[in-house]
C-alpha cells in the first residue's frame, strides 16, 4: 500500500522554528509562540496543505520549540483542516523514551481529528546531543531502532521489544492513533545520505536544510529510485518529498527582496551560532552537519566579489520564494520539474518581519500563487480522464 500526492499538484506548507531574538522580556517568548499560531491559524483558512514544528533543545534565540507537540496541539485545537506535522521529533532515547512518542504522538493525531503527519529524526547539534548525554556514533542506529519499533506500538493491541538501545515487556501501548494504520512516516532529510535512507525505509523524504533546486534534484532523483525496491518500517509507503524554503511575496519586488533579505540573512545569522560549537560536531559520524553547514558555506559565498555586487548581497537564491506573485510562482515551478510534492516555509526568523507583514504575505501567496497550481492541477486530472476513455 502506498500513500501518494496529487499527481500535478504541488501542496504548501509552513515551517516553525519560533525563534527568540535577544534581548529577551518576560513576553517575549509568549509572542512569538502567539504570532505563529495566528499564521497557523490563517494558513489553514487560506488553504495551506501542512504546519510543521521543529523539536530542538537549548539553541537560545534560534529555536525555543522544544516542547512542539504542545505546541502543535494547541494549532491543532485552532485549525480545522490543515495537517499537523512533527517536524520532527526527537526519537532517540536519551531524548525521548519511543513508548512516549508513540504515545504523544497518537494523541495529537486523536486531537486533530487525524491530521498527523510524523516526522522523526536525530537530532542537529552537539549543544543538543551533548545536553543530553547522547553519543553521536549512534544516533543513526538508535533512529533506525525506534523508527521500526514506533509503527508496531501504533498496530498491535501487545507489543514488546527487546532491542540494542531500548526494551519494554508486553503492554498495550495506548492511545492508538486515529487514522489507520498509523499516520504516514517522514524524516529530517539534510543529505543524500539520509536521503536514500529514507527511501529504503518507504518513508517520506523532509527537506529540512534550505538548497537549489538543482541542489536537490539529485537526492529526489536517488529517493524516487530507491523507493520502488524499499522494504517498508511501516504499514505503508509513504513516497512524498518535501521541500523547504523562504516566503515573502509582495506587489513590489524590490520591497519583497528588501524584507526577504532580511528573514534569510537573520536565519542564518541566528543559526550560525551553532556552527562553530566543537566544530560542528566532534565525531566523524557527522561528516555532513546538513542545515547548519550550508549556512556557514552561504556565508561564505555571499562574501565573494560576485555576491556582494548584488543588491541583496547574494543572499536570495535561486528556488527561494521571495519576490512578486509571478516571481514566487517561477521560483516554485523549479522545484515542482525537480519532482518535489509539496513546499513548506520559513515565514520569518527573530521576529524581523512584522506580523502584520507576514500575515499579508501569506494572502497575497493564498491569492495569487496556489491557484495557478491547482489549476494546472485541474489540467492533469482532465488530461488523465481522457487518456483513460
Amino acid at each position: 500500500m502506498r500513500a501518494t500526492s496529487e499527481v500535478g499538484k504541488m501542496k504548501f506548507g509552513i515551517f516553525f522554528e519560533l525563534s527568540v531574538p535577544k534581548p529577551w522580556s518576560e513576553r517575549s517568548e509568549h509572542q512569538v509562540y502567539f504570532n505563529a499560531l495566528e499564521q497557523a491559524e490563517l494558513a489553514d483558512e487560506l488553504g495551506f496543505d501542512q504546519v510543521w514544528a521543529v523539536e530542538h533543545h537549548f539553541l537560545e534565540e534560534y529555536s525555543h520549540c522544544s516542547a512542539p507537540e504542545v505546541f502543535l496541539t494547541a494549532v491543532a485545537m485552532r485549525t480545522k483542516r490543515i495537517r499537523i506535522g512533527h517536524g520532527v521529533m526527537l526519537v532517540l532515547p536519551p531524548f525521548n523514551h519511543p513508548v512516549r512518542c508513540a504515545e504523544r504522538a497518537a494523541a495529537l493525531d486523536i486531537l486533530s481529528n487525524g491530521r498527523l503527519e510524523f516526522g522523526t529524526g536525530r537530532s542537529a547539534t552537539w549543544t543538543e546531543l551533548g545536553g543530553f548525554n547522547c553519543d553521536p556514533d549512534l544516533t543513526k542506529e538508535m533512529w533506525d531502532e525506534s523508527l521500526r519499533a514506533i509503527p508496531k506500538m501504533w498496530t498491535q493491541e501487545i507489543f514488546s521489544w527487546q532491542g540494542k538501545h531500548f526494551s519494554v515487556p508486553p503492554r498495550c501501548v495506548i492511545p492508538k492513533p486515529l487514522q489507520k494504520p498509523h499516520p504516514p512516516l517522514w524524516v529530517a532529510v539534510t543529505s543524500p545520505e539520509t536521503a536514500i535512507q529514507a527511501a529504503e525505509r518507504g518513508i517520506g523524504c523532509l527537506g529540512v536544510s534550505v538548497g537549489t533546486p538543482k541542489e536537490y534534484e539529485e537526492r529526489v532523483k536517488a529517493y524516487r529510485r530507491v523507493i520502488r525496491e524499499c522494504e517498508p518500517v511501516g504499514e505503508f509507503v509513504n513516497e512524498q518529498v518535501n521541500g523547504v524554503t523562504f516566503l515573502y511575496v509582495d506587489e513590489n519586488e524590490e520591497e519583497a527582496r528588501l524584507w526577504g533579505s532580511k528573514l534569510v540573512y537573520t536565519f542564518s545569522l541566528l543559526a550560525a551560532h551553532f556552527t562553530g560549537v566543537s566544530s560542528i560536531y566532534p565525531t566523524p559520524a557527522y561528516k555532513v552537519p546538513g542545515l547548519l553547514f550550508a549556512l556557514r558555506r552561504e556565508q561564505e559565498q555571499r562574501s565573494s566579489p560576485t555576491a556582494a555586487a548584488s543588491s541583496d548581497g547574494g543572499i536570495i537564491r535561486e528556488g527561494m520564494a521571495i519576490g512578486t506573485p509571478e516571481t514566487v510562482i517561477k521560483q516554485i515551478k523549479l522545484w515542482e520539474e525537480i519532482g518535489v510534492d509539496r513546499m513548506v516555509f520559513l515565514l520569518n526568523a527573530g521576529e524581523v518581519i512584522p506580523q502584520e507583514k507576514v500575515l499579508r504575505s501569506l494572502r497575497l501567496f493564498a491569492e495569487h500563487v496556489m491557484p495557478k497550481f491547482d489549476a494546472e492541477a485541474a489540467r492533469a486530472r482532465d488530461s488523465r480522464a481522457r487518456a483513460a476513455r
